[in-house]
């Protein structure tokens, strides 16, 4: 089923007066994907990204490297003994999302489509996030030092609009859509491309009870994660906070005992 504990911005959906809209998400099926890089470029126009990122490399047709604050889609080239494997990254908008459990301003948010988007104007440019997030999405601008990573086009999708990167790749290779919808799909790709002979075809972020309660952007992969520099086994790295403040409170409360004990202790 899909998750809609998401937190929303319309004052009504909180108070349960209309029915929350459906999580939306990303599939990324790498079997098709030809690596034309029209995912970097249409989310790059529409969201104004700086057109820093495009470099000569030295890493085969990789302009990009890695996801950056200037990259918000990358799209990796991986090159084997036998073939290239090819793959559209992008943020995960994680179930569990650690990015939002240590923003200290409310910069970063769940929206009513379940993605998590960072507001500009209120990140103070702290960089808590940046560890916190289990797949090295989120960076900082030089310049200004703010937080930037996909919003999966929360201005496009408000409007009935498909996000720009989906709109403009040519294989459809990045699918948009409700997520339950999506998982069906890859599920059902997943078995043709085995059915085929792809033994090696796999999903990757689709499951809810992963380490990050699963992705709102997924993948299907041709290869291990960590050939495609993903981490294997993610998970949220806030998952110990409850029981560390509740430890650290103990302690205060042991700490705060003792203190009245040798304090009484002494006015005898």
């Amino acid at each position: 089923m899909t998750d809609t504990s998401y937190g929303t911005l319309d004052p009504a959906l909180d108070a349960g007066h209309v029915d929350a809209p459906p999580r939306m998400g990303f599939f990324t099926d790498t079997s098709v994907c030809i690596g034309c890089k029209a995912c970097e470029v249409a989310c790059k126009e529409w969201n104004l990204v700086p057109t820093t990122g495009l470099d000569l490399l030295g890493m085969s047709y990789d302009n990009t490297g890695a996801l950056t604050a200037n990259s918000w889609r990358h799209v990796a080239f991986v090159e084997t003994d036998t073939h290239w494997l090819m793959m559209s990254d992008v943020c995960k908008h994680c179930t569990r999302a650690a990015c939002l459990d240590v923003c200290p301003t409310g910069s970063l948010f769940r929206t009513e489509f379940g993605t998590v988007v960072v507001q500009e104007d209120i990140c103070n440019g702290c960089g808590y996030c940046i560890p916190a997030c289990p797949y090295g999405v989120i960076d900082q601008r030089r310049d200004d030092g703010r937080a930037w990573k996909c919003t999966l086009c929360y201005d496009r999708i408000g409007a009935g609009m498909t996000p720009a990167c989906a709109q403009a790749c040519p294989t459809e290779s990045i699918q948009y859509g409700q997520l339950d919808e999506l998982r069906d799909r890859a599920q059902a790709r997943v078995r043709k491309l085995q059915a085929d002979g792809m033994s090696e075809a796999r999903l990757y972020g689709h499951e809810p009870s992963d380490g990050v309660g699963g992705d709102g952007a997924f993948f299907l992969l041709l290869d291990e994660p960590e050939v495609y520099g993903l981490p294997p086994d993610p998970v949220v790295t806030t998952h110990d906070l409850p029981r560390m403040w509740r430890q650290a409170g103990l302690a205060a409360l042991v700490m705060a005992a003792a203190t009245v004990v040798a304090f009484l202790g002494g006015q005898r």
